[in-house]
């Protein structure tokens, strides 16, 4: 392990957003290119934005790192046509080995296997990954953390954007650990009765009622949302509600599959016959789950194109579920041997944002912005979860009773297994500690 590839597992730098992969795992590759990924597909967030024009030094700088720890030639930093503001601000920025992509206004422009696809005009294998056609893609965030690296800067602090049913929607730099309660309090009041959360997107986000649950190093966003809101009653359905309902009404008209993004790229995922799958028994039925594999869980079909409001998103992340479990997984190379052309018509498919928007409810919210908020406070509190990243659950290295400074290690993986440790996100004392390690402010 190298220099910088040390100095981001040390950090703590994990996908910004995402599941929380650790960083140094997957810049561990040699690419010709490296894809920044500024796209922002999911409505009503605004971090990614608010990283490019408050952070941009950082940005670049890790960037241009990696570009040397990879030995990539160029690099592209991929932004929606929608944000004018961000393309103005960094395009006089760039130097003359990076570019910028626009990206069109349609959901999921920031997969990156679309990202892949619309700058090198390759596609990654079916059960690939960036690094088999020569690409490394790294979310603006993630950049920025590598560049915090290599100053020794461990991660800390988390960007996200907290909009909907708020008095002020802002976007912020806050400690990883402070509760959702504390986040919200940042937006002034609450507009609506019996408040829901959705952490991390309208689209591919989770419905969340505890307001004491934290913030962790991947979240993008908080959604306050009424319960009685059609988003969150979708997201709400249970497993039993959406097979059953699923089992009695889907008609077969194909539209989750015509409108999905990967299916239009021309990989082995059909929708429409995983919920055909609800209907039969074995041998058939087994034959037909298989196509759930290639979801990308982007609720496309669940969320857009099911005229009868159906649930094939969760049907095939349940039954990509159950192929694990019972041993059905596809290998990669499986996978490949289905993949077909990109489809004909894949361009005309793409989900304008702005549709979208209007689609899910939210079009009353999109017409105020999350700006940057410069948060200077301490919460009195973080509690920060064992388990939030992937990888070897890290073991505490501290104690109750303990003084901690900010940026201290807390926790750590065994050397030896992938992984990263975390570290407290303010000054104070442990004062608790079981799946999760609590910080109080105060002391040293």
């Amino acid at each position: 392990m190298n220099g910088l590839q040390d100095k981001v597992r040390q950090a703590g730098v994990v996908g910004a957003g995402g599941a929380g992969f650790p960083c140094y795992v997957k810049i561990a590759t040699q690419a010709d290119l490296l894809i920044a990924n500024g796209a922002e597909c999911e409505p009503l967030l605004n971090k990614d934005q608010v990283v490019i024009q408050q952070f941009t030094e950082e940005l670049l700088g890790g960037m241009k790192l990696l570009m040397e720890h990879i030995g990539a030639r160029r690099a592209v930093l991929c932004i929606k046509e929608k944000h004018q503001d961000s393309i103005n601000h960094i395009k006089p920025l760039l130097p003359a080995d990076m570019d910028l992509k626009i990206m069109p206004n349609v959901y999921p422009a920031g997969d990156e296997y679309e990202l892949v696809y619309e700058v090198t005009g390759q596609r990654i294998p079916a059960g690939g990954l960036p690094k088999d056609v020569g690409v490394l893609v790294q979310n603006v965030e993630t950049l920025m953390n590598v560049y915090a690296a290599s100053r020794d800067k461990p991660v800390t602090h988390t960007m996200l954007t907290v909009h909907g049913e708020v008095e002020r929607p802002f976007t912020a730099w806050l400690p990883i650990g402070m509760s959702y309660a504390d986040v919200l309090q940042l937006a002034g009041a609450i507009s609506c009765q019996s408040p829901v959360i959705i952490e991390g997107g309208a689209m591919m986000g989770s419905i969340e009622r505890d307001l004491s649950t934290p913030i962790t190093a991947m979240t993008s966003g908080l959604l306050v949302m009424p319960a009685e809101s059609h988003l969150v009653v979708r997201k709400s359905e249970s497993e039993q509600a959406f097979r059953r309902i699923g089992k009695s009404a889907c008609d077969q008209c194909t539209l989750c599959t015509e409108m999905c993004p990967r299916y239009l790229l021309g990989y082995p995922i059909q929708p429409h016959l995983v919920m055909r799958s609800l209907l039969t028994t074995d041998p058939l039925s087994e034959t037909l789950s298989l196509y759930a594999q290639a979801c990308c869980e982007c609720n496309v079909c669940s969320l857009w194109s099911c005229p009868e409001q159906l649930n094939p998103c969760a049907v095939c992340a349940a039954t990509k579920r159950d192929l694990k479990a019972n041993d059905m997984w596809q290998t990669a190379q499986q996978l490949q041997e289905q993949t077909r052309p990109v489809h004909g018509m894949r361009e005309y498919r793409g989900v304008p944002t702005e549709r979208l928007v209007k689609r899910l409810g939210l079009y009353e919210y999109d017409h105020r912005s999350a700006p940057w908020l410069d948060v200077k406070d301490v919460p009195e509190r973080v509690t920060i979860s064992l388990h939030a990243r992937m990888g070897a659950r890290p073991a505490p290295t501290v104690k109750v009773g303990d003084k901690v400074k900010m940026g201290d290690v807390i926790a750590a993986p065994p050397e030896d297994a992938m992984g990263v440790p975390l570290h407290a996100s303010i000054t104070g004392t442990v004062v608790g500690i079981g799946e999760m390690i609590e910080i109080e402010r105060g002391g040293n």
